[in-house]
């Protein structure tokens, strides 16, 4: 069961440098990339899990949440603290700043507007909206 996890993971970390890996280098920097992958190559099969867990819930609330229109509401809110959750489990530092900007991408790359747009119409931008929420009441 271990090497089969451990190959599974390096097939995803192998497919994220194929299709994303020139340009979040090129954004980002090796170092970044390099520490994303390294989480991601380190996580046991608990927090395997745990990220898949929550990449559906944060599908299944987002497609509620959107089609109830308040990227304010309790729900839309749910689902921000939910990514930022995934996000610790690939990112070393998290800033509100840098998660912003990714909610942006999602909007702007066509191929994640899609992924999530798939979710939901308008859903990308939702998104991008309920965070943008999230991190102001984070404060500074």
């Amino acid at each position: 069961m271990d090497k089969k996890f451990e190959d599974s993971k390096q097939k995803i970390v192998e497919g994220n440098e194929a299709r994303y890996g020139k340009e979040a280098r090129a954004l980002y920097g090796d170092s970044v990339v390099d520490a994303s992958n390294a989480k991601l190559m380190g996580l046991t099969i608990k927090q395997y899990r745990r990220v898949q867990e929550l990449s559906n819930q944060i599908n299944e609330k987002l497609e509620i949440a959107c089609k109830q229109g308040d990227p304010s509401n309790p729900l839309a809110q749910e689902v921000c603290a939910l990514h930022k959750e995934w996000l610790g489990f690939f990112w070393s530092h998290y800033s509100k700043e840098a998660h912003l900007g990714l909610a942006q991408m999602y909007v702007d790359d066509p191929r994640f507007k899609a992924y999530y747009d798939a979710v939901g119409a308008g859903c990308a931008e939702f998104l991008r909206d309920a965070l943008t929420v999230f991190c102001q009441q984070m404060g500074t």
